[in-house]
């Protein structure tokens, strides 16, 4: 849009998949979005739990918003000449459209459907041709939510019919984002699949806050965990007591709501409770934060600084480093 919307009130008056990349742009240049519309996408309803725009299901005022958007729904295209269609799992960075791979703005492109999940740079969808189907898939933490076998049932059914499905997914498909559960469901229903890399926020974030994982002389390596289920739960297959023995710079990738336990399990396991800690939330958007503070110290100064999901956090001493 050629229009300055920097710090101006915006008020969209659609809530389905097709105005998430027109949004997600707003965003990047400083808008206050506001979404009147009586539902919503899961997108858009993540954007609005994590603050970054107003969803009002209700009646708005118009006149109240220096700007009005009345988004028209793309038509759908109708699938190709192909017989059986493809699927390409596109890794999208952490959230910057500028990190997406030109091998992954190839398949965009080129896409007859796009199945994005809500920690997708949606605005990269902008970059398709007119009449893309764009599928919502996105999981809320203890919210809306699509399954797995939704998803795969999704991508089959769409490459069965012709069509070059482009599976959309934030950071990198193989580290931690269930790609090869994917590829093994198209696999099954004997679709092409072919596998874009992406930027892995495990790196990407520390990096964007100005903290790299590794560095001459302080740390040789870096060790990468999810921390999706804490300590001592049934799933966890951690050994928290030899993460705290590695000697390696520590990354946990979903780890914000169990920060507290894998704190007291590293402290437990022997690491030292002043060691540097660093968390970058909303890694490459404008909405980015960096916290610094030391393991002991951790989760108190990322509940004062209300950190939220998406976040990384990095336990090490290079987490003290300044560029």
């Amino acid at each position: 849009m050629e229009l300055n919307v920097a710090g101006r009130s915006v008020l969209v008056l659609e809530g389905n998949e097709t105005v998430v990349p027109t949004i997600a742009g707003l965003l990047r240049e400083n808008a206050k979005v506001t979404v009147g519309a009586p539902t919503v996408c899961a997108a858009i309803e993540d954007l609005a739990r994590r603050g970054l725009v107003d969803w009002a299901p209700d009646h708005v005022d118009e006149s109240a918003h220096e700007v009005v958007l009345r988004s028209v729904p793309r038509e759908t295209m109708p699938p190709s000449s192909e017989s059986v269609g493809r699927v390409t799992l596109v890794g999208a960075g952490p959230g910057d459209p500028g990190l997406i791979t030109v091998a992954g703005r190839a398949a965009i492109e080129s896409a007859d459907v796009v199945v994005a999940d809500r920690l997708a740079p949606w605005e990269a969808i902008a970059w398709a041709r007119p009449g893309v189907e764009v599928v919502d898939v996105s999981k809320i933490p203890f919210g809306r939510s699509t399954s797995q076998d939704e998803i795969n049932r999704v991508l089959v059914e769409h490459a069965r019919a012709g069509r070059h499905v482009v599976r959309l997914k934030g950071g990198d498909s193989f580290v931690f984002g269930r790609g090869f559960e994917e590829v093994q469901a198209c696999a099954a229903a004997g679709v092409p699949t072919t596998v874009v890399p992406g930027v892995t926020s495990s790196v990407a974030g520390p990096g964007l806050g100005g903290i790299p994982v590794t560095h001459r002389g302080l740390v040789q390596g870096f060790t990468v965990v999810s921390g999706h289920v804490p300590p001592g739960h049934p799933d966890s297959t951690l050994d928290y007591a030899a993460l705290a023995r590695s000697g390696t710079t520590l990354v946990v990738l979903m780890g914000v709501r169990t920060l507290p336990a894998i704190v007291e399990a590293l402290i437990e396991g022997g690491l030292d409770e002043a060691t540097p800690c660093a968390l970058v939330a909303d890694a490459s958007l404008p909405s980015q934060r960096v916290v610094r503070s030391t393991l002991r110290d951790a989760a108190a100064d990322a509940s004062a600084a209300g950190i939220g999901a998406p976040a990384v956090a990095v336990v090490g001493h290079v987490a003290a480093l300044e560029p």
